[in-house]
């Protein structure tokens, strides 16, 4: 069946968190340390929609959801409005795939119309695959935060990029 891409629905939280709680237990890609039950999250779901600068789509092959991105608010203060931050996961089984490429050309392509003039991506070091991801769209290194979070009994750099929208 053929990867089909869309805006991500309530009903789908559970195989989003089953997908984020993966990186979490197993990875320093987020640096959440306790993995999440769908209910926890429904906050975090509620500040997506289904246009704005702020969207959640998720990528399903067969019926069950692969991989999800996103598009959020960058920092709090009305001034960063026209600026994001994205992020794609894909469930380990699916990872090199394209699913990535496709969220995120997807992403990119219904942000295109909205007030976005900045997307910013932070991905902890070492992530080839990521940076590899995210240079393939545009996004550029703009800095390093040295030792910035603590995760497995060790400090992570994250390399943050960024990608012009306008």
């Amino acid at each position: 069946m053929a990867t089909i891409i869309r805006t991500a629905q309530l009903e789908d939280l559970p195989r989003i968190t089953e997908i984020y709680n993966y990186y979490i237990l197993n990875t320093a890609y987020t640096f959440d340390l306790s993995t999440f039950e769908p209910h926890e999250r429904v906050l975090w779901f509620n500040k997506y929609a289904e246009s704005g600068p702020h969207r959640l789509i998720v990528a399903t092959d067969g019926g069950r959801i692969v991989g999800y991105a996103s598009s959020g608010l960058f920092r709090e203060k009305p001034a960063y409005q026209t600026s994001v931050e994205v992020t794609v996961y894909v469930c380990n089984e699916h990872g090199t795939r394209g699913i990535g490429s496709m969220l995120y050309q997807h992403l990119f392509s219904v942000l295109e119309p909205e007030d976005v003039n900045r997307a910013y991506a932070g991905i902890t070091q070492p992530n080839t695959a990521s940076v590899k991801l995210h240079e393939k769209f545009g996004f550029k290194s703009v800095a390093i935060f040295s030792d910035v979070g603590r995760k497995f009994d060790r400090y992570w750099n994250v390399e943050w990029f960024e990608k012009s929208m306008s």
